[in-house]
């Protein structure tokens, strides 16, 4: 098949789509900033953002190549032939399960990751808070991977973030 022919089959696939179309297709590379899912007459981005609602730091930790996915069409450019394609869309929001938490609620969970003003706590499925260095004893900080006792201060669900105050 000849280089314009090729550019039009992939045109005529690209106008068959929709925003918000939900489509499987095949994932057929890694790349820092995302992964390229093949859907069969094209190839699209999953960004980074919209991989999963989980934190993670490489992109093998969400997908694999040649593994099978379902993706939600997020947009079409004919002008560009690209199309920008979501896992997340098609996940639970784990916010939506916080929302109905109340502050003052007391929740546990492993220290996720330390950062110098405190200690990230998986307190969901997906869902971590922190927990300010101030509120630890001479603000000494907790080994990654312990177990906390915390309770939730503040929830700002626009933003996804959560403050937690340590229990001791």
């Amino acid at each position: 098949m000849g280089e314009d022919r090729k550019v039009e089959a992939v045109l005529e696939f690209l106008r068959t789509l929709e925003q918000g179309q939900v489509r499987r297709g095949v994932v057929a590379s890694i790349e820092r900033f995302g992964a390229f899912v093949d859907l069969g007459g094209a190839k699209g981005l999953v960004n980074v953002t919209e991989l999963s609602w989980r934190r993670f730091t490489d992109v093998s930790e969400v997908v694999q190549v040649g593994q099978d996915v379902t993706v939600m069409v997020l947009d079409v450019d004919l002008e560009r032939e690209r199309m920008s394609l979501s896992l997340k869309a098609l996940q639970e929001d784990p916010w939506k399960e916080i929302a109905r938490t109340q502050l003052g609620e007391v929740l546990s969970g492993p220290v996720t990751r330390l950062v110098p003003f405190g200690a990230f706590v998986a307190v969901a499925d997906g869902i971590e808070g922190l927990v300010h260095i101030s509120e630890f004893p001479d603000e000494q900080l907790p080994a990654e991977g312990e177990e906390l006792t915390v309770r939730i201060s503040d929830i700002n669900l626009g933003h996804h973030r959560m403050r937690l105050e340590f229990i001791q």
